[in-house]
Parts: structure tokens; sequence; C-alpha cells
């Protein structure tokens, strides 16, 4: 029988979902609406997406920590998390996980449409399969392919209001695609030792800091590019086009300081970190207001 209180597993359960990771995944989702419609969308699409987008990321994010709870043991980063803890059981975090993704593909299925739920369903399958289970504990270049699981908001919110993709939406997805690295590889420097003592070949862990700098300025080079592709598809106005490129030339300068012998080195990968999520929440303001203005 369980020492917990019912607060205290209630918060297992919330904590399992890793809201503040989902919260910058919605940050894209919203674009994705108000660009597929063109203008304001509908409240019940909004609601759905944002509602059904919670909680399949929040059911993928459960099914992780069960399927890492033996690593998450021997991170200091992961050490509160509610298995870790014993604030719940592995029965009951997949029973939950199980019933919340069921609930997100029913709430896009009845308030959006079919092809958005198919995106919710391989998103979901995409980020326990291929990144947690195959991707994750075997090549540095996990985030790189399993961090397309975090670019389906974009697609998923676009289905959810056309039931169809776009050019469009292919670019924010590349924009995505190309800013997660950098992005993680970031947070990846600063928890390099928990990634070690856990066996996780995170890039920062395996290669040289060099090799892990000029990765990451190719991928925020070719995150810029895609995010002009983007404004373009997008036909949006050339002042949407300048601010988007600015936004990207600000984010390239953050990392002209992570130089090998940078003093405070983890420091500036922290910032780095939080720059980051800085630039694609602009990002998502400026393609809203740009797409607004335009309508």
């Amino acid at each position: 029988m369980s020492t917990f209180t019912a607060a205290e597993q209630g918060r297992g359960y919330l904590d399992l979902m890793k809201l503040r990771v989902v919260e910058l995944l919605l940050v894209t989702t919203v674009p994705a609406l108000v660009l597929a419609e063109g203008k304001l969308p509908g409240l019940v699409v909004t609601a759905a997406s944002i509602i059904g987008g919670t909680l399949a990321a929040g059911a993928a994010n459960a099914y992780n920590m069960i399927i890492e709870s033996d690593i998450d043991k021997l991170m200091a980063r992961t050490s509160k998390r509610p298995l870790v803890t014993g604030v719940l059981n592995k029965v009951q975090a997949t029973i939950f996980a199980t019933i919340v993704a069921i609930l997100s593909l029913v709430v896009f299925w009845v308030f959006t449409t079919p092809l958005a739920t198919l995106l919710t369903l391989i998103a979901i399958v995409f980020y326990v399969v291929v990144y947690t289970m195959g991707l994750k504990r075997r090549t540095a270049q996990n985030i790189v392919w399993g961090g397309a699981a975090g670019c389906m908001p974009v697609f998923i919110g676009w289905a959810a209001v056309t039931n169809s993709l776009s050019w469009t939406a292919v670019a924010f997805f590349m924009v995505i695609f190309f800013w997660t690295p950098p992005h993680f590889w970031a947070l990846a420097i600063k928890y390099k030792d928990d990634y070690a003592a856990a066996n996780v070949p995170m890039l920062p862990v395996v290669a040289t800091r060099n090799r892990v700098h000029r990765e990451m300025w190719l991928h925020t080079v070719a995150m810029i590019v895609s995010s002009i592709a983007l404004i373009r598809f997008a036909d949006l106005q050339l002042w949407a086009l300048i601010l988007t490129i600015g936004l990207g030339l600000v984010f390239a300068g953050q990392l002209i300081q992570l130089r090998e012998r940078t003093p405070d080195y983890t420091k500036v990968a922290g910032k780095i970190f939080q720059w980051s999520i800085t630039y694609l929440s602009l990002l998502s303001v400026l393609l809203v207001v740009a797409q607004l203005l335009k309508a």
C-alpha cells in the first residue's frame, strides 16, 4: 500500500506529463493554426488542438519516464521524478499514459480532422518507440532524428484546420527540426555529467567541444534558411522576413560565444538554451501578428 498522500500522487501524475516541456510544443501549434486558417481560427478547433496536444505530449512524456526510469535514477536532474521516488509505480503510470493518449486521440477525432488525429498518433509512437526506445541510448544523433516528434505539433495544428498539409507547414516543420538540436545540445552541455553517468550518448558527452560547436552552427544556419522559406511560402510581409532573419542572427550570435576555451563554458551553454526558448516564442508571436495584419 502506498505511503504517499492522494495530493502527492496527483502531483506525480502531473509530473509524468512534463507540462513545462509541453508548453513549448504548444507555442508552435498556435501559429500553425493561424497560418492554416489565414486568420484567427475557430474557438473549438483552437481549444481542441491545445487540449488534445497537451494530452498527447503528456502521454508521450509519461511513456518516456516509464521506459527511462532506470536511467532517471542515475541523473541528478531527473532523480525527483515520480517513478524514481516511488510516488507512482510503473503499472499506475502505464495506465495513466494510455488513458491520456486515448483521450487525446478522441479529442482530435471528434473536434478536428482525421489527418490531425493520425498525425497525433504518429507523433506519440515516434517519440516513444523511435526516439526513446530506438535512438536515445544508441546514437549521438538521437535528438537530431528523434526531435522530429517535437516538430509534429506544426503538422497537427495545420491539419486540424485544413485536413491537409502544405509547403508552408513543411517549412515551419523544418524550422523546428533544425532548431531542436542546438536547443537540446545546449542543455546537454549543462548536464553533460548526468548523461555520462547514465551512459546516454548525447553529442556533448561523446564528441569534442569543437564538433559540438560545428554541429550547432550547421543546424542554426539551416534553421535560418528554413525560416526564410517559411516566410516566403506563407507570403508574409517584408518586415516579417527582416525580423525573422534578425532573430536567427541573434541566435547565431549566441553561438559565437561558445568556443572550446570559453570561460564559463557551461554557463554560456545555459544562456543559449534559454535564448533558444525565447527565439521560438518570439518567432511564433511574429508569425501570428504578421498573418493577422495580412488578413
